[in-house]
């Protein structure tokens, strides 16, 4: 019995520094380039590229994503508020991750939705995540929290929110 515990608490233990390893691994680029600070100070979306004719005329856009800039203060504020009551309902009250999403999201194996906040879907889009293996999803995902909670740490809300 004295054996089984204390080999339990090595187990914790390790589990314990191998996430914090992991964690430092992520953010100083072991796994891929982090943001500087100053990318975080200044996140930049992805426009797409407009083209005019001589006559000032638009005649295309090139893009993976459509986006045009807008200024926070055109946006309504119902749009606003629908954002954050469908994609982060906790925006407020979070610092770039949401606790009790991430746990739904365990105890429910996603089947009740993401728990993604705004905030770590500004990390993503400034990573430039996209798909991989299960283990290198698990690296971005870790990567997309460390720099969800940094935004936080820079960034007020409305900004944040201005980058979606």
């Amino acid at each position: 019995m004295k054996f089984a515990v204390k080999l339990l608490w090595i187990f914790f233990f390790t589990g314990i520094i191998a996430i914090v390893t992991l964690l430092l691994c992520a953010d100083y680029g072991v796994f891929g380039k982090m943001p500087s600070v100053e990318e975080l100070e200044n996140p930049e979306a992805d426009l797409a590229s407009e083209i005019y004719s001589s006559d000032n005329v638009l005649m295309g856009k090139y893009y993976s994503e459509n986006r045009s800039e807008v200024k926070y203060n055109e946006i309504s504020e119902n749009v606003i508020h629908a954002l954050i009551a469908t994609e982060d309902e906790r925006f407020y009250e979070h610092s770039g991750i949401d606790a009790q999403a991430l746990g739904r999201v365990i105890f429910t194996a996603g089947t009740q939705g993401g728990g993604s906040t705004i905030t770590q879907q500004v990390a993503k889009m400034m990573l430039n995540q996209g798909r991989g293996t299960m283990f290198e999803r698990s690296i971005q995902k870790l990567k997309e929290w460390i720099v969800a909670v940094k935004l936080e740490g820079i960034l007020p809300k409305k900004k944040l929110l201005h980058c979606i």
